[in-house]
């Protein structure tokens, strides 16, 4: 599976790049391109794939609220403390 973030700001493209790219374990890869970046996702399951890509966004969230892109927590929909 494939997941695209696009930024306004190579910067904060950068900085999101630079917070995920330590995580890249097998599971996912990230890559930039231009002011996008890009997470290739592979597992053998449902399971493994909502885990990893749970993971990968709290960790997009976290860099994208240190860069000042999001203000707010966003809601745990269903109420299992990992972000949707």
């Amino acid at each position: 599976m494939t997941l695209e973030t696009e930024y306004d700001d190579i910067r904060v493209a950068e900085a999101v790049y630079r917070a995920i790219v330590p995580d890249d374990d097998g599971y996912v890869s990230t890559r930039m391109e231009g002011k996008k970046v890009i997470f290739e996702f592979k597992a053998e399951s449902a399971g493994q794939m909502r885990s990893a890509m749970d993971d990968v966004l709290a960790c997009v969230k976290v860099s994208e609220e240190a860069s000042g892109l999001v203000s707010v927590s966003a809601p745990d929909l269903d109420g299992d403390s990992l972000l949707e």
